[in-house]
């Protein structure tokens, strides 16, 4: 999930001479911002079921949670998240114990049961025998989740010199790269040497 800017380039790019690169105007217009949620699929690459609002609350997730899971209802799903309190919510509990019909009592938030803190929500819902299951990275460790790889790729090729007149337009845009980058994804060849650092 992350949040993107719509700006305007307050002055068109100058483009390049011989000798000199082109030069982009670093004073925007802030025409609003948009959420991105996205579900990264790192078996074929692809970014599938892309959900857009203006707002990433907790229900926001959730909504963007069910449209991918409805997509195929039985089967089971691993969803890799970082620990945004979003990804650990009350809606997103009650969502995983109503679709994997588990009729559990989860308590009451702040105050009893599996609903009681963050970290009892996180412990239900990273439960391997749930159909539907968070795993969290750890903290300051965003780089082991291969959506990271893909927000990169999005900001560089087409966020980081777009220039929009509304949020409708970066909307648009954003739709169409997720679209042509899905014709030729495949998984990322994601390898460590394992070198350890010498101190």
């Amino acid at each position: 999930m992350t949040g993107v800017q719509a700006l305007e380039h307050k002055y068109p790019d100058k483009l390049p001479l011989p000798g000199q690169c082109a030069k982009m105007e670093f004073e925007y217009i802030r025409h609003g911002t948009t959420s991105l949620i996205g579900f990264f699929d790192v078996a074929t690459g692809r970014m599938e079921m892309p959900y857009l609002n203006s707002t990433r609350t907790e229900e926001d997730f959730v909504e963007a949670v069910k449209a991918l899971a409805g997509t195929d209802p039985q089967a089971p799903w691993t969803f890799i998240c970082d620990g945004l309190n979003t990804h650990k919510s009350e809606a997103l509990v009650r969502y995983v114990a109503e679709a994997c019909a588990l009729g559990v009592e989860l308590g009451k938030k702040g105050k009893t049961g599996i609903l009681k803190s963050m970290e009892s929500r996180a412990d239900f819902l990273h439960d391997p025998s749930h159909r539907i299951r968070f795993v969290y990275t750890p903290k300051h460790s965003s780089w082991m989740n291969q959506i990271e790889i893909w927000f990169g790729i999005i900001n560089r090729k087409l966020l980081k010199r777009k220039s929009c007149l509304s949020i409708e337009e970066l909307e648009a845009s954003i739709l169409r790269f997720i679209e042509q980058y899905n014709l030729t994804a495949h998984p990322f060849k994601w390898t460590y040497a394992g070198i350890p650092l010498v101190i």
